[in-house]
């Protein structure tokens, strides 16, 4: 049974008892609601929520717990040559076991059977069901892969068999607790708090998680790859196979070159297109204006780095890189910032808007009375009440910029190196991280797993800027009646 149907199950059912249980309440009372202590339907939800919650928890926690133990069992099984590429080894047993579950909807299972027993004729199966392997399959390994998909079906199977029990003892428990003196809404309530409280917890478990899987796959790397070489070292020089250079500072100060000239850009425009809104644009022109702006936030990265690759590349390197003798590229660093810039225009400008917008009008009209001019007001009373707000905006933006890919990878080109020509190409931490976890490599490889050691040091990047942009809000705020 799939996890699709056996969910619509325990949903049907669930329903099934909110209109079971909302009947028997009523007809306990022989129709009069005003006997009940609660409202017919919150004996409904009470037999809903006992039927579904429980099931749907038991599901979720099974989803998770089950890959790890397969897993634990499974690697006991592969061969010992195989004990330094683990995960590359339990990819391909996945591969395989996946390429079985195809090809038995296919095959007669006798014949399945035999192609088990004969490696080299399940590769040719395999690829020609469309599972590709890199190598030759090890006897040890499908056998292996046979014991995990036997594993996985029985665990399916014992899973579907648990959710249904616990669903339906929910079900019937909450049936029979149904009675004119009990407390439904108060039952309700509670656990609707507890799923409440279990969703809100999801993000901050989400968290931990990506910290945790970050933290444990760079101190796997940092146990194969010098600590050293890789946070002084100004060479970037990954070669698939030993004698890699993986030095961070060039995809560091390809980040930051990039991420400056797009701030330099979209800092002032955004600002001054959010004092225009703001204090000075009629209603209608705002009520086009904003929306219009705001609209360059809803266009994906993509289509900004086409924009890049097609438009403003070329024109940057026939005006200005090719006649100043700077470069004959259309990939630079100057082009990424460029339309990354724009791309942050409506982050600044939205935000400064409603920061701007929050100063009370009380200010105003008080510097008025003094005698001041409107553009006097702006500059000497408005923007030094809303500056705090305006500098966490442009951390934030700030923070977007780093964590960009798309526009550099089409806009800035892929060279990791350290130059303050801006009509070179450049790359980014984030830009590295995708070249270095795509393709069929050897996750055990400091090659690959290099790919965490930067995503964590980006994850402490931008987790700096973003707490820098609170404190400073926070500690600066004016709090206005």
């Amino acid at each position: 049974m799939s996890l699709g149907l056996l969910t619509l199950i325990v949903l049907g059912l669930a329903a099934f008892g909110f209109l079971l249980g909302r009947g028997r309440a009523l007809s306990s009372v022989k129709g009069d609601p005003r006997a009940l202590h609660s409202l017919p339907a919150y004996y409904g939800w009470s037999v809903a929520l006992a039927t579904a919650v429980p099931a749907l928890l038991v599901l979720a926690a099974w989803l998770f717990v089950q890959p790890a133990l397969l897993q634990g069992q499974i690697a006991a099984q592969l061969p010992a040559d195989a004990a330094g590429s683990t995960d590359l080894a339990m990819a391909d047993l996945r591969r395989i076991a996946s390429g079985l579950d195809r090809l038995e909807g296919s095959l007669p299972a006798a014949d399945l059977a035999a192609l088990t027993q004969d490696p080299a004729a399940l590769r040719g199966q395999l690829a020609s069901a469309g599972v590709a392997l890199g190598a030759e399959i090890d006897p040890a390994v499908l056998k292996a892969a046979t014991d995990y998909r036997a594993a996985a079906t029985r665990g399916q199977g014992a899973m579907v068999l648990v959710v249904a029990l616990i669903a339906a003892a929910g079900f019937a428990i909450a049936l029979w607790r149904i009675r004119p003196d009990l407390r439904a809404r108060n039952l309700v309530e509670q656990l609707t708090t507890l799923v409440l409280i279990g969703c809100s917890l999801i993000a901050v478990a989400t968290t931990f998680g990506i910290v945790a899987s970050l933290v444990f796959e760079s101190v796997h790397f940092f146990r194969i790859y010098d600590f050293g070489k890789f946070f002084f070292s100004t060479t970037w020089n990954p070669k698939f196979g030993g004698g890699s250079d993986l030095g961070l500072w060039p995809l560091v100060w390809g980040t930051l070159y990039v991420s400056v000239i797009a701030l330099v850009v979209s800092v002032p425009i955004g600002l001054m297109a959010a004092i225009y809104l703001s204090e000075y644009a009629g209603r209608k022109v705002r009520s086009f204006a904003k929306p219009a702006i705001e609209i360059l936030a809803g266009i994906p990265t993509i289509v900004y780095g086409l924009f890049a690759l097609i438009t403003v590349g070329p024109f940057l390197r026939d005006w200005f890189a090719q006649p100043l003798g700077l470069g004959a590229s259309s990939s630079s660093v100057m082009t990424a910032g460029l339309v990354m810039g724009i791309m942050l225009i409506p982050f600044v400008s939205s935000l400064s808007d409603d920061i701007i917008n929050a100063v009370p009008q009380a200010m105003r009209d008080g510097s008025y009375g003094l005698g001041a001019t409107q553009s006097e007001t702006v500059k000497q009373v408005v923007l030094p009440a809303a500056l705090p707000g305006i500098v966490g905006a442009v951390l934030l933006a700030a923070s977007r910029a780093i964590g960009e890919t798309m526009i550099v990878v089409m806009g800035a080109g892929a060279a990791a190196k350290m130059s303050l020509n801006p009509f070179e190409a450049m790359t980014t931490v984030t830009v590295k991280i995708v070249s270095q976890l795509t393709g069929d490599t050897e996750f055990a490889s400091p090659e690959t797993l290099v790919a965490f050691a930067l995503g964590l040091t980006l994850f402490c990047f931008t987790l700096a800027l973003n707490v820098l942009a609170l404190v400073i809000v926070r500690k600066y705020r004016e709090q206005y009646e």
